[in-house]
């Protein structure tokens, strides 16, 4: 984006490139590894933009002749577990889809979304703890992650006890063995989030589901979904928790341990915090191979614009490195 400096040339931290990429389709979440492509709902997409759209089904609950809406999304290395499904899908409809990797329909693999009111599957996560892997998704509604085996039987939940009432897990990632979990303040239907300076806390988890830390709680937090780790490139932010807001599209850098705030990326040309309408996921490249692996000096975010009809995918990366 140009060549000019930031206004606020003295800052001690890396000045930030903002590069776009439109996609015109909602497109919200990403997830990757090494050697999947990186993908963005509907249609989906792998880093040369060749399009494959997968149809997610509707809950058993759902109005009819509605889609269903993916939100979180994992990729399943073991062939083995989780019936063979390759990708699989949380949706807001309460429901968890895969994809095996043919054919353009996901399989419904558990539906919560009756008795009314269902599950609101906001965010999806995946690991090991040291026995066996497990699918972890956050339930806005009912106020959990939900924790699901690699057949498909749900494990039990767990939350944090002290968040404020009316603040539910709002996304979940699995980050260098860690759970990261987001929380967001509940509408009167807890089915979406009310934004608003200081709506929000972060919790690191371990995977048995025990509470490690409360990292963050209110600040500029304003529901908080976005969650990565800063890569090397990013200097003196390196290593630091990146939380973005959905609320309003910020990006906020806290250290990992103790949850310190650091600094809000701002932009190379502007100066100016970085605002990304609609901000769903980070991620950093993961450095596999091409086509599908991903820049590993780069963060990845996608977004909902336009209120959440279209996407966008683009990268940040440290203008300086």
């Amino acid at each position: 984006m140009g060549s000019r400096s930031p206004r606020r040339s003295h800052s001690p931290w890396p000045r930030l490139a903002l590069r776009p990429d439109p996609i015109r389709t909602r497109s919200d979440r990403r997830t990757s590894c090494r050697t999947s492509p990186g993908w963005r709902h509907s249609p989906i997409r792998n880093g040369s933009k060749v399009p494959l759209t997968v149809t997610i089904p509707p809950g058993a609950g759902s109005p009819a002749g509605t889609s269903g809406t993916p939100t979180g999304t994992v990729f399943n290395g073991n062939g083995t577990e989780f019936r063979g499904d390759r990708f699989l899908f949380a949706t807001e409809d309460g429901t968890i889809a895969g994809w095996k990797g043919v054919g353009t329909v996901a399989t419904t693999e558990v539906d919560n979304s009756t008795p009314p009111p269902g599950a609101v599957y906001k965010g999806l996560a995946i690991g090991f703890d040291g026995v066996a892997d497990h699918l972890y998704t956050a339930n806005f509604r009912f106020g959990t992650v939900d924790v699901f085996n690699a057949d498909f039987s749900q494990g039990p939940s767990f939350t944090d006890s002290k968040v404020a009432d009316g603040y539910a897990p709002f996304n979940v990632q699995n980050l260098g063995g860690v759970l990261y979990v987001t929380f967001a303040k509940q509408d009167a239907n807890r089915h979406d989030d009310v934004a608003g300076q200081g709506h929000g806390f972060v919790d690191a988890f371990d995977l048995h589901g025990n509470l490690l830390a409360r990292l963050v709680s209110h600040g500029r937090l304003n529901s908080p979904w976005g969650l990565a780790i800063a890569p090397a490139s990013f200097g003196p932010l390196a290593g630091d928790l990146l939380v973005g807001n959905f609320g309003d599209g910020h990006i906020n850098a806290y250290t990992l341990d103790k949850g310190n705030f650091r600094a809000e990326l701002q932009d190379v040309v502007t100066g100016n915090p970085i605002t990304i309408d609609g901000l769903w996921a980070l991620r950093v490249g993961n450095g596999g191979p091409a086509p599908n692996g991903g820049d590993p000096n780069a963060v990845y975010f996608t977004a909902g614009i336009n209120g959440e009809q279209d996407g966008l995918f683009g990268t940040i990366t440290n203008a300086g490195s």
